[in-house]
């Protein structure tokens, strides 16, 4: 029996193949040398097909990008409350963001779009832009906390970009760069008490 909500989930498994087949791409073959008719041909789809959803390869590579920050959640990010103690809620969203950076598919991803960028800064720029159409969750919180007037800071992006600058530098970067092994949860809980630490000692 057909329904109308087939030609709808027919759509939805379209656009997950271009996704799928465009993350196969990426990795193999990097940025630059990625196609859309690649991408086209290993999902099974038209060219047409891929364009309908995405409008080009840049547009592409940052929802790969953003589905994968946000497949790293499997939970609503922690809401800021002004009953529980800061540092506590603090912890767990660094924790929450340390295992998005030790996930192996987004550091291999990470890896082709720096690669891109090095060699077009005006791509750079555009990820980043899309990236960052919606606010980070650490800003969402500090900025929620300032409110309340339990952090000083007048600038909540600053403030989160410090942070997680404090966080790649062990969590991030090495793995990229490197080619370090992803932090053992031990290692995992000792950045994000150090960082929270040293956060609160200037914010708080």
């Amino acid at each position: 029996m057909i329904t109308s909500d087939n030609p709808l989930r027919l759509t939805d498994r379209k656009r997950a193949a271009v996704i799928g087949a465009a993350i196969e791409e990426f990795l193999a073959g990097g940025f630059d040398a990625t196609s859309m008719d690649r991408i086209a041909a290993r999902a099974g789809v038209s060219k047409r097909t891929v364009y309908n959803h995405f409008p080009g390869k840049e547009a592409l590579f940052a929802a790969i990008l953003r589905q994968l920050w946000d497949s790293s959640h499997t939970e609503e990010a922690p809401a800021y409350s002004a009953r529980r103690p800061l540092r506590a809620q603090l912890l767990r969203l660094l924790l929450k963001k340390l295992s998005l950076l030790n996930d192996e598919a987004f550091l291999s991803l990470a890896r082709v779009a720096i690669a891109a960028g090095i060699h077009s800064p005006e791509r750079a720029r555009d990820m980043v832009a899309r990236m960052g159409e919606r606010e980070e969750d650490l800003t969402v919180w500090i900025r929620a906390a300032a409110a309340d007037g339990r952090l000083k800071t007048s600038d909540p992006i600053f403030a989160s970009q410090q942070l997680l600058g404090l966080v790649k530098a062990f969590a991030f970067w090495p793995q990229v760069t490197m080619g370090q092994p992803p932090l053992s949860a031990d290692d995992q809980r000792q950045v994000a008490e150090s960082a929270a630490d040293m956060f609160l000692a200037r914010y708080e």
